[in-house]
Order: C-alpha cells, then sequence, then structure tokens
C-alpha cells in the first residue's frame, strides 16, 4: 500500500474549484478596498527574527516560524552557542507593515492607506477553523490621528461584507483607554492589567461566572466581585463619547459597542475592532489603533490603525452566488490526432479568447461523458467537438456540459 502523500499538518491544498472561488473572493475585497482609496502593496514572507520577536506581535511571536541562518553563519553560530537563526517567516501583516513604512515613507503619501493580502504563517496546534499557514486580508491608515481614519476604515469593512453578502456581520467596537480606566475602577494595579485583560477577553467562553472565578484566583476576591458588580451594571447601549463620531458615521447598525471587547495585542492604544457573524463560532476579523508601533523603527510616533478580515473564515461564509461570475469556459474536443484538426483547434481556441472566454483543449476519450462530467466539476460549463472541418465559429456548435451526447 502506498503511504498517503499529504501537505504538512495545518496547511492545505486547494483544487481548482476551491481556488477559483478563494481568488473571487479575493478579487472582490482588492476591488472594494480600493474603490475606498487604498493602495495594496507587498512585503517580503520573512522578516528578521529580532524585529518579529521585539515586543510588537503579542502571543503571536511565540509561534513564530523561524529560519536558520545559512553556510558560514551557521556553522559559526553552532560552534560558538549563538543564536541559529536570523530570519523568521510572518505571522501577521502588522508587523512588515511598519517595517514597510519606516524603509518607504519618503516615498509614500503623508496619510498612507494600504491593502495587504497575502499568506502568513504561525506554529498553531492545527485543529478545525485554525492553520498554520493561512491568508490575511488588511488595511491600514498611516499618518491620520483622527477618527476619520477609523471611520474610513470602518466603513470599507462593512462594504467589503456587505459585498460578499454577509450583512448580518456586525463590528464589535471598544477603546483601550476605556478599558484601562475599568481596570483602574476595578482596583487593579497597572503590573495586573494585562493579566486582567487576558481573563476578561475569555467572556465568551467562560462567560460572566468563570471570568469572575479566574480574577478571584489571579487577584483576588476584592477585584473579582467589583467586576462582577461593574458587568452587571453596564448599559452597552450608552456609547462613550471617544467612540461617538463612530457610530454617528458608519453605516447604522453596523457596528456595537462593546465595553467587555479587549483584544489580545497589548500594542493596541485607541478604538479596537472585533467583527462577529452569526453563523461563524468565532470572529471574522478584527483591529485597532495602534499609534506606538511605527516609532520602534523611526524614533519617532507616527499615528496608524487598521483592520483585518479573517479570510479563512470568510470563504467559509459566503455563498457560491455571491462570487462574481468569471469568463465563459468551454472545452473543444479534437476529435481525431491529425495536424488540420489540431490546427482548426488552435484557430478555433483564438476565436473564443478574442470572445472573451476561457478555452480548454482535449482529446476525445473513449468515453466522453466521463471527461465532461471532470471537466463540469473544475468550472467549464460547455463543450464543443473540433474535426478537419471545422473552419470558423460557424460551424462549431457549443453545447451546455449536461446535454447528452451520442
Amino acid at each position: 500500500m502506498a503511504n498517503p502523500v499529504n501537505p504538512p499538518r495545518g496547511m492545505r491544498d486547494f483544487l481548482p474549484m476551491e481556488k477559483r472561488k478563494r481568488d473571487s473572493i479575493l478579487d472582490l475585497i482588492r476591488g472594494t478596498y480600493a474603490a475606498h482609496g487604498f493602495q495594496e502593496i507587498e512585503t517580503p514572507a520573512m522578516e528578521d527574527i529580532a524585529r518579529l520577536t521585539s515586543g510588537q506581535g503579542g502571543d503571536n511571536e511565540k509561534l513564530a516560524y523561524r529560519v536558520l541562518k545559512r553556510g558560514a553563519e551557521l556553522d559559526e553560530a553552532v560552534a560558538n552557542g549563538g543564536e541559529l537563526a536570523d530570519l523568521g517567516l510572518r505571522f501577521d501583516l502588522t508587523v512588515p507593515l511598519t517595517r514597510y513604512y519606516a524603509t518607504n515613507r519618503a516615498q509614500l503619501p503623508t496619510v498612507f492607506k494600504a491593502i495587504q493580502v497575502g499568506p502568513v504563517w504561525r506554529a498553531e496546534r492545527p485543529q478545525k477553523g485554525r492553520y498554520r499557514q493561512f491568508v490575511q486580508c488588511d488595511i491600514d491608515i498611516i499618518g491620520d490621528s483622527t477618527s476619520l481614519a477609523e471611520v474610513e476604515l470602518l466603513t470599507a469593512s462593512v462594504n467589503v461584507l456587505n459585498v460578499l453578502g454577509l450583512t448580518d456581520a456586525v463590528i464589535r467596537v471598544n477603546h483601550r483607554e476605556l478599558l484601562v480606566k475599568l481596570l483602574n475602577q476595578l482596583g487593579i494595579a497597572e503590573k495586573d492589567h494585562a493579566s486582567a485583560m487576558i481573563t476578561i477577553d475569555k467572556l465568551d467562553k467562560l462567560e460572566v461566572s468563570g471570568v469572575v472565578a479566574e480574577l478571584a484566583e489571579r487577584l483576588g476576591d476584592k477585584v473579582a466581585k467589583a467586576f462582577e458588580a461593574w458587568i452587571a451594571s453596564v448599559d452597552a447601549e450608552a456609547v462613550p463619547a471617544e467612540l461617538a463620531p463612530l457610530f454617528e458615521l458608519v453605516e447604522p447598525g453596523r457596528l456595537r459597542y462593546d465595553p467587555t471587547l479587549v483584544r489580545g495585542m497589548g500594542y493596541y492604544t485607541g478604538p479596537i475592532f472585533e467583527i462577529d457573524h452569526p453563523s461563524s463560532g468565532s470572529s471574522i476579523g478584527g483591529g485597532g489603533r495602534y499609534d506606538g508601533m511605527v516609532g520602534r523603527w523611526l524614533g519617532t510616533d507616527v499615528p496608524a490603525v487598521g483592520i483585518s478580515l479573517g479570510f479563512e473564515r470568510v470563504v467559509d461564509l459566503v455563498s457560491e452566488e455571491e462570487v462574481a461570475e468569471e469568463q465563459p469556459a468551454i472545452v473543444l474536443v479534437l476529435e481525431d490526432d491529425s495536424v488540420e484538426t489540431t490546427k482548426n483547434a488552435l484557430a478555433m481556441q483564438r476565436e473564443f479568447w478574442a470572445k472573451g472566454a476561457n478555452v480548454r483543449l482535449e482529446h476525445k476519450p473513449k468515453r466522453l461523458n466521463l471527461l465532461l462530467d471532470s471537466m463540469s466539476a473544475n468550472g467549464y460549463e460547455a463543450f464543443a467537438m473540433i474535426n478537419s472541418t471545422t473552419k470558423s465559429l460557424g460551424d462549431v456548435e457549443v453545447r451546455a456540459i449536461g446535454q447528452s451526447v451520442e
């Protein structure tokens, strides 16, 4: 028995029809973002490991794939007990963006609006919906400290969701400064803020009782009881002044104030977002303002805010009907192997190309129906038979695949 040949755990192959759907969705996302004035950029798959582990990536830094030094540098590191890796695969698109901006700032607009789409890698424990290689779709605005930046990001995100048919999606919104005030009100020392946020972030999984119990264990009964009293009194309808412009300017009903929203990354400095959809068990996107990150490379702070769409989860939610139709796809079946038939087939292929169709050439097999079934499963809708007498499109009978074949 042959051994199974599979991709590495947590990574996937995509069959042609899966790839077609993914690319169609990516085209819709890119086109919508571009219509809002964002420009697409590209960064390398790898960055310096020191940059990837500089403290900006939160817990994701622990999941970075490291790339060994090469040649004499590796030999020297092994001999002297030094660091063996000098590069790492990017675990998100935000850290590379901040490096990109610092490198290319002089050539970029004062307010830079970026689209980034590409694969990222994390050494996760593979499980349903969690992969080691996956695609992220990010938009970011660097250089604008006003709430207009958040409004633009959220408006573009809502429009993308609408274009994809995900009109039930809602973006939860909170503010890091409000979280800090809350933690202070609960009597939590600054050194314990990060720990408390990690616990509060589990509210959707542990519910109130579980979070109260964990806070009591970590920070004491007084803090736990204060949190329990606070959450019982929360009025999520009362949008705070810090977030009011967003709710006034973004499409009504698409934002929801969530005073318990945390987001795991420690680098957020202002509004934070998370995109929810009723058919997904996890958020399908998120982001926030991160004004301190770019300054790590420039030496001077630059305001920045971004949001990422969880592409893999979005793909699962988008129906085939919402995917833009592609060009007509036709199979030209050569009835024999003669030079004349092949010449005619190539000429007909060029004619169909001129009409905007995708055209595949195939030899006629003994069982034509089996070929057509395979082509149909791979996105081809029609076929035509080509022989030595097929000299023009007028000689071609195009039939839908599935139509009876003699």
